[in-house]
């Protein structure tokens, strides 16, 4: 089952390249926070490097005024997460976050079976506000959509 509206973010360990791979739990993430998390399909895939990552780089600011933090979630590994970072002029407090091998993908319940495409498990495009580590709004894309999960949808909707 999905994660809902309500539900707690799982506990788990994701991890980012700062002085070489670093593990980061959950908690530190979520806990007295504010975050939009967002989670794409692939770092480097066509929707997800066109318009998904650059809505949130161009709309940042937007996100840093109302006191909240940004992530971004694909299931790849720290290296990739990092140099699609890099390639898409993401700013240090926009976290890069992979999560290798699916586990906390799955635990959010928002796994894709991507395996006709070569590509494995992979998240599903989606976005979630969370406060505090709490879920206050989720929009999980259909697939093949990009609408729900954008910059542009997420700060409509958190009013």
């Amino acid at each position: 089952m999905s994660i809902r509206v309500g539900d707690r973010i799982p506990r788990a360990t994701l991890n980012v390249l700062r002085d070489g791979v670093q593990a980061v739990d959950t908690d530190e993430i979520f806990a007295g926070r504010k975050v939009v998390l967002f989670g794409v399909p692939g770092a480097f895939t066509p929707t997800c490097s066109a318009r998904h990552l650059p809505g949130f780089v161009e709309r940042i600011d937007e996100f840093r005024k109302r006191g909240i933090e940004v992530a971004c979630l694909a299931v790849n590994d720290a290296f990739v997460m990092d140099a699609w970072g890099k390639s898409q002029g993401v700013p240090d407090d926009l976290h890069m976050l992979a999560d290798g091998n699916g586990a906390f993908t799955r635990a959010l319940g928002l796994e894709l079976d991507a395996t006709a495409f070569g590509m494995g498990l992979r998240a599903r495009r989606f976005a979630l506000y969370a406060e505090d580590g709490v879920v206050k709004q989720i929009h999980v894309e259909a697939p093949g959509e990009f609408k729900v999960s954008s910059a542009d949808y997420v700060l409509e909707h958190l009013d």
